[in-house]
């Protein structure tokens, strides 16, 4: 089906060369919050970047916010998490909130969504948002590993979400107006389950921050940055997009 983000994806179908959102975009460096986290939630990974969620047994609701504020730069952005087996129990969720938004809860809730500050698909096929939820696509099978795809459109304040590389089209309208900065988060109530951020990419912003993605995506690594017969300051403004 097509979304009406015309201008950042082709039809997404079940055609297997069908392309993702921002395909082509920058590569981004954000990754999952250690400070700003769950007690219950362990990052491990290269860069932190996959979350635990309760590592030894569960009573609660735990989560984590990402690094970056989806409000900055002002473009699209699209980001993808990788739910290992484990999936089960209360609720498994992926969405956005502002920093009002609870991370913690000592009891299994559906956190993202639970109040006006944040917005969240649970993996029973809920959407949430401000205590209430509507049914959006079918439940995820248990103990089944996927890939969530979280499509963010700050100019049509759009939130939609992909699985295992299909759209399900647009969850969420309205996310222009909120005032306060929006930030990726996961959370779940399920004990031992693992969520990795896998992929993160924005549009760009102008021709000098394409010409950079390209000099880091051919040199690809710091020390080789470092070679180039360039200003310091253009090395460092390089190395900012280096996944």
């Amino acid at each position: 089906m097509k979304i009406d983000v015309p201008f950042l994806i082709n039809n997404v179908g079940n055609c297997s060369d069908a392309r993702l959102p921002l395909k082509d975009g920058c590569p981004e460096r954000w990754t999952w919050s250690s400070a700003d986290k769950s007690p219950e939630v362990q990052l491990t990974g290269r860069r932190r970047r996959t979350a635990l969620f309760h590592p030894n047994w569960s009573n609660g609701t735990a989560g984590v916010r990402g690094t970056v504020s989806l409000s900055d730069g002002g473009g699209a952005r699209y980001w993808e998490v990788h739910l290992s087996r484990r999936i089960f129990g209360t609720s498994m969720m992926f969405g956005v909130g502002t920093r009002c938004a609870r991370i913690h809860a000592d009891a299994f809730v559906n956190l993202l969504g639970e109040d006006a500050h944040s917005w969240g698909l649970s993996h029973k096929g809920l959407l949430w948002h401000d205590g209430t939820s509507r049914p959006y696509t079918k439940p995820f099978r248990e103990n089944e590993a996927t890939t969530i795809g979280l499509l963010f459109d700050p100019g049509r304040g759009t939130l939609t979400y992909f699985k295992d590389g299909h759209s399900l089209g647009i969850a969420f309208t309205g996310l222009a107006s909120i005032d306060e900065d929006l930030f990726p988060i996961v959370c779940s109530t399920a004990a031992k389950t693992e969520m990795t951020l896998t992929l993160a990419l924005r549009t760009f912003d102008s021709l000098q921050d394409r010409c950079r993605a390209a000099v880091a995506r051919l040199v690809g690594r710091e020390n080789d940055i470092d070679r180039l017969p360039i200003p310091n300051q253009i090395k460092t403004y390089v190395k900012e997009v280096l996944a």
